[in-house]
């Protein structure tokens, strides 16, 4: 067993090599024949599907953090969220209307510092935008026949009416409608919606023709309904000719109230709003029984 000795003490040392072959004969004699020793291997690289099943750091901190993310998007993205969303964004609407004071546009005109074309192209913007702040189209009307004249502010006043009208409907198709829907269970909401669902452009057509309706009501009614973008843009810019024009003929010769060109505007402007009276009447009867 022993390789060498040492002449002088008389000690006999065992090498290396000679001293691990006793130890592994040592280790078979006492774990038996079936049992075999390996040695431990080096490290390799882990396997994808153990890889996959161990954490990726500290249990409990990291998945918190990772599902309160998504947790949280939901929250802002659902529909009660929106709605809130859209509540402050139209209030923050109407009170600037307070702030810029868009009877201005009667007394001096806006924007002063354009002229023609561009004039034109930034009052039909700011008209858009103040038919979304609540601001009654009739005042704006008139503002665009003062300051344009009655083919101008016609032209004017219609793409403004158009612009206001698709960011109103958008902001309500987007933001409100999936948590305005659920709500639509009184009957007379229930034939509302269903008109403006089934006959949209003929319902919005009317409700452009006969100005007993809001324009901003009839912009979100028909957002929260199935009313599709076409027939609500088509039926608007349409529908809010006659009315349009008598305002903006009325604002064109307001200087001169005893022109028949003025008379005649204003009798456009009250028959429809008579016209819109009456029928409103008649139909009670028929939005009750449903």
């Amino acid at each position: 067993m022993l390789d060498a000795t040492t002449r002088s003490g008389g000690t006999a040392t065992a090498t290396p090599r000679a001293a691990a072959t006793e130890l592994a004969v040592a280790v078979d004699l006492v774990a038996g024949p079936e049992t075999t020793v390996t040695a431990p291997a080096a490290p390799a690289a882990m396997a994808p599907a153990t890889a996959a099943a161990l954490p990726a750091a500290a249990p409990g901190v990291p998945a918190a953090r990772s599902g309160a993310a998504p947790r949280l998007v939901r929250a802002l993205l659902s529909p009660w969220s929106r709605l809130a969303l859209l509540v402050v964004l139209l209030a923050a609407a109407a009170s600037s209307v307070f702030l810029f004071d868009p009877q201005r546009l009667l007394a001096d005109g806006w924007p002063p510092q354009l002229g023609g074309a561009a004039a034109a192209v930034a009052f039909a913007v700011a008209y858009g935008l103040c038919t979304v702040a609540f601001v009654p189209r009739p005042l704006l009307n008139l503002a665009a026949g003062a300051v344009f004249g009655s083919q101008l502010g016609l032209g004017t006043a219609l793409a403004g009416t158009v612009l206001g009208a698709g960011v109103a409907f958008g902001l309500g198709r987007l933001l409100g409608q999936d948590a305005l829907r659920p709500l639509l269970r009184g009957r007379w909401l229930k034939a509302a919606d269903g008109q403006l669902s089934r006959h949209g452009f003929r319902s919005m057509m009317v409700a452009r023709l006969f100005p007993g309706v809001p324009f901003w009501a009839a912009n979100y009614c028909a957002a929260v309904s199935r009313m599709g973008w076409l027939p609500f843009l088509v039926a608007t810019a349409l529908g809010s000719v006659p009315n349009t024009a008598a305002y903006a003929v009325a604002g064109a010769r307001a200087s001169s109230p005893t022109s028949p060109a003025f008379l005649i505007a204003m009798a456009l402007i009250t028959v429809p709003a008579l016209a819109g009276t009456v029928v409103a009447w008649r139909k009670r009867h028929h939005l009750r029984g449903r």
